[in-house]
């Protein structure tokens, strides 16, 4: 590493100020399109897929830091060094690593008129779950996800870290109206309800399929409810009132990737059975 500059002691200090109201705050971000990735994983998994940070920001006590001195030698960036204390506020881990990445955040150009096997979300409100389920959507090779307009933001540091890197791999449009992405959805869309007749195991998810969740509590509205072309139910011989909507979220997306995995088998569209190929 470079030798670097001495460290920034005071909370006054304005970059200080200013990357603190980044990661405070998610309108500061979509304002100024910025996100900060916390920790060698994320960083190391943006200049892998997407490319060069806009900048690196590293502890006092992080420039010793073999992986991190790795890093910062990858990108040849000068970096801002806080001291421990500044550090530690800025960071959204309770055991920071030592490196926060600032980054603009990743756009995709407009949703595609004809969407692809992706998922769509309907108002999930825990970045927990929605940084799951966009990792569990990156492992199964869906690359598209539509988010409704009062979900949480994706870039959010907790969205970023529950995520793992899956981000990068991803097209993530947010603040979509997902009845209009329903209605013109050359596929069939799935959602999922307890206790739905239909077992998503015994359901066609092959090829151009959507899986639609709703919101953690609340479900998916009524509306929406209706535009989906079939309603499936993840079987809960347990005696549970209901599963995490990340963990069916999984279920669902796993049960994809095992059907396209096998040559032919006997599925049920529409409730009529018939052999796929």
């Amino acid at each position: 590493m470079r030798r670097a500059p001495p460290p920034i002691t005071s909370p006054d200090n304005p970059r200080f100020r200013a990357l603190l109201k980044l990661q405070q705050s998610s309108r500061e971000r979509r304002k100024a399109n910025r996100s900060l990735l916390d920790g060698v994983h994320l960083t190391a998994a943006y200049l892998r897929h997407i490319g060069m940070p806009e900048e690196l920001v590293v502890s006092a006590s992080g420039l010793a830091n073999a992986e991190i001195g790795a890093l910062v030698a990858q990108t040849g960036l000068t970096v801002l060094v806080l001291s421990d204390g500044l550090f530690r506020e800025l960071s959204s881990v309770t055991t920071p690593t030592g490196i926060v990445a600032v980054v603009q955040t990743p756009r995709p150009a407009a949703p595609p008129e004809t969407p692809g096997p992706c998922v769509m979300l309907e108002d999930i409100q825990d970045p927990g779950n929605l940084g799951s389920i966009l990792r569990s959507a990156a492992a199964a090779g869906v690359d598209e996800v539509y988010l409704s307009q009062r979900c949480v933001h994706a870039w959010s540091p907790r969205v970023l870290r529950a995520g793992m890197g899956a981000h990068f791999a991803l097209r993530i449009y947010e603040n979509v109206d997902l009845a209009a992405v329903i209605q013109r959805y050359q596929g069939t869309v799935f959602a999922t309800k307890r206790g739905a007749p239909l077992a998503v195991f015994s359901a066609d998810l092959r090829g151009r399929a959507g899986l639609l969740f709703g919101n953690e509590g609340a479900g998916l509205s009524a509306m929406l409810e209706r535009l989906a072309h079939q309603i499936v139910s993840v079987p809960m011989p347990g005696n549970v009132e209901s599963l995490n909507v990340a963990a069916a979220a999984a279920v669902c997306l796993f049960e994809r990737v095992r059907q396209e995995l096998e040559p032919a088998r006997t599925t049920v569209s529409g409730g009529v059975g018939h052999v796929a190929r």
